[in-house]
């Protein structure tokens, strides 16, 4: 990859920031906790679950509530239900604000991968008019309970041809922004109610929605003006 192909790149974590992903995987997680006849509460999502490997997160939950359910059919299952779940979701959320966002920043020549843990041919069609030369989908298969680790944000980037140290990170958890700083990114991060408790230091800028006023703070994280 030679320097003249190196563009300002911003990576968009879809499911968590451009839309509530958060709060569709609690609710993912509460159903098949309730199935399982395992106790779950915000409480417990934020002590044991956020951030962690789904299997690992959930196995250490499982064994201080003492229960015989296995906890890599309750990942599989929290994993498989969420993913499915992002399908029908996430077309919904390609909104005229998001569509505003990606285009003020192609505009002025950076490129943006919109990464998404649903199947990607089945909601392609929904990002129809955005994707082209500047603006690619990708598919994250990350099994972080409702983030990504930071070896996620450079895999990302390099099968996009973006370089880490050029690009921006945007995210929708405490726990994104932690892991885009430790893979050398720069990190903004889309605030709401289910992740509000998390820890946002280190965010270059927090927003409350992907917008064209978000894409200018985005541009001056880059600074691309």
């Amino acid at each position: 990859m030679s320097e003249a192909k190196v563009k300002r790149g911003v990576i968009v974590e879809f499911d968590f920031a451009a839309m509530n992903g958060a709060e569709l995987l609690y609710g993912v997680a509460e159903e098949v906790m309730k199935a399982d006849e395992v106790e779950f509460s915000p409480r417990i999502e934020a002590q044991y679950l956020a951030g962690g490997n789904y299997q690992g997160a959930i196995a250490e939950y499982f064994a201080v509530v003492k229960t015989k359910k296995t906890a890599a059919k309750a990942a599989k299952d929290i994993s498989e239900a969420f993913v499915k779940a992002l399908g029908a979701e996430v077309p919904k959320a390609v909104t005229p604000a998001f569509c505003g966002f990606v285009k003020a920043l192609v505009q002025k020549g950076v490129k943006v991968v919109i990464a998404t843990r649903a199947d990607v041919e089945l909601v392609k069609p929904a990002f129809a008019q955005l994707l082209g030369e500047d603006v690619t989908l990708y598919q994250e298969t990350s099994q972080t309970y409702g983030s990504v680790k930071w070896d996620a944000w450079r895999r990302a980037c390099a099968m996009n041809e973006l370089r880490n140290l050029t690009s921006v990170a945007v995210t929708g958890s405490g726990y994104g922004v932690k892991s885009a700083l430790l893979a050398g990114l720069a990190a903004v991060a889309v605030v709401n109610d289910r992740v509000a408790y998390q820890d946002f230091g280190g965010a270059d800028e927090v927003v409350e929605t992907l917008d064209a006023a978000a894409a200018k703070l985005v541009l001056k994280v880059l600074k691309v003006s």
